[in-house]
């Protein structure tokens, strides 16, 4: 029984200092990575003309960056998605930059998801405040987590990167998580794309009408997220207080 017990303890111990070492990892990285990254990111919002030329300058490769680009705004989460889909329309027009972009940010999606789910809550904490992880811990006994994530991916506003990083420590499917959010991020990404477009084609009536369409979804989108959260929230603390009543 002792020996079970040592054995255990040493397991328990290796797999902490596996965790730590790979958080270790995963912070360099993205670190460097960032490094790389940071002024072709700050140029997709201050430079577009010269975001696309760059991009334009690898040729084929540069569909490739781009869903690199795409996919890192969503692991460091911190950078705002919208310029990143408005470039995907600026330098590659509405079809191609809507695949492209669609590509890089489920790429990205999958990893944040995989991160957290192998590593644990200390990779989300190394994006996110606690209290804003705390505010949607209901959501891992929630019954109603596939129409959640649905909705808050569907609409505008809500915070998508730190639902990624949270959904990697539910009980979601993996594959579900990332057929779910696929189909709920496509109007948003046609949307900003469209603006993109309408930009390097000059259209900038059509390209301001767009955009300030999605600022007021956006802002619809937030109010939205906070109402079926308080009341996913509220209804599982019903739900929690039944099943004790069952168990007395």
């Amino acid at each position: 029984m002792q020996k079970k017990k040592k054995i255990t303890e040493r397991a328990d111990r290796n797999r902490k200092i596996v965790a730590a070492i790979a958080i270790v990892f995963f912070i360099a990285v993205i670190g460097i990575i960032t490094a790389l990254a940071a002024q072709k990111i700050e140029s997709i919002s201050s430079d577009p003309e010269f975001f696309r030329n760059w991009i334009s300058s690898f040729g084929f490769f540069g569909k490739f960056i781009f869903i690199g680009l795409a996919a890192i705004q969503v692991i460091l989460a911190v950078i705002p998605g919208g310029p990143v889909q408005i470039a995907a329309g600026y330098a590659f027009g509405i079809v191609e930059g809507s695949i492209l972009c669609t590509i890089g940010i489920q790429l990205g999606s999958a990893i944040a998801f995989l991160l957290a789910r192998y590593l644990g809550t200390k990779v989300i904490y190394l994006f996110f405040p606690k209290e804003k992880i705390e505010s949607i811990k209901f959501l891992q006994s929630s019954k109603r987590l596939d129409l959640i994530v649905f909705v808050c991916f569907l609409i505008p506003g809500a915070p998508k990167d730190l639902l990624t990083y949270f959904c990697g420590i539910t009980h979601i499917p993996f594959t579900r998580f990332i057929l779910l959010t696929s189909l709920a991020r496509i109007p948003s990404i046609v949307f900003s794309v469209l603006s993109g477009n309408a930009l390097v084609e000059r259209n900038y009536i059509t390209a301001i009408v767009i955009i300030s369409v999605l600022v007021v979804l956006s802002g619809i989108g937030v109010l939205v997220y906070k109402n079926m959260m308080n009341n996913e929230a509220a209804r599982q603390k019903s739900s929690d207080k039944h099943d004790e009543k069952d168990k007395l």
